[in-house]
């Protein structure tokens, strides 16, 4: 059934989760349909992510393997003194340059990273937006 699946995830409960799916992007092309319900087993993001590409391949859109693929060059200096705090996930858990993976609204490197706890309701938004240049 399209938009429910069972994944097994290291270490988590055997809980059925259901999130609605927000697809922009590329993403979206690939999907094809912009918000769906989805089910999976497990209660974090990373468990949603493996049963979500499980059944729709779009993880190389939105997964860098490497440091390299999860940046790109910027047309700004590089401040070494960033205020606040700067988090990133750890390499093979990071997004793609210009993709990102947000719950409830906010990147999921603000939160938990892939151990971001999910429940019944909540929103994933998966982005890879078109890019255009002149």
């Amino acid at each position: 059934m399209p938009g429910t699946a069972v994944g097994s995830e290291t270490g988590s409960d055997e809980r059925l989760t259901t999130v609605t799916v927000n697809c922009t992007g590329h993403v979206r092309s690939a999907v094809g349909q912009p918000r769906l319900e989805f089910t999976f087993t497990g209660t974090t993001l990373r468990a949603f992510l493996d049963a979500f590409f499980d059944e729709y391949d779009v993880a190389d859109m939105l997964i860098a393997e490497t440091e390299a693929e999860a940046t790109t060059r910027g047309w700004a200096p590089v401040d070494e003194d960033v205020p606040g705090t700067w988090n990133a996930n750890p390499e093979g858990e990071q997004t793609r340059a210009y993709a990102r993976v947000l719950v409830n609204g906010r990147f999921n490197e603000s939160l938990e990273g892939l151990d971001t706890r999910l429940d019944d309701g909540d929103r994933v938004a998966l982005v890879y937006p078109f890019m255009f240049c002149l």
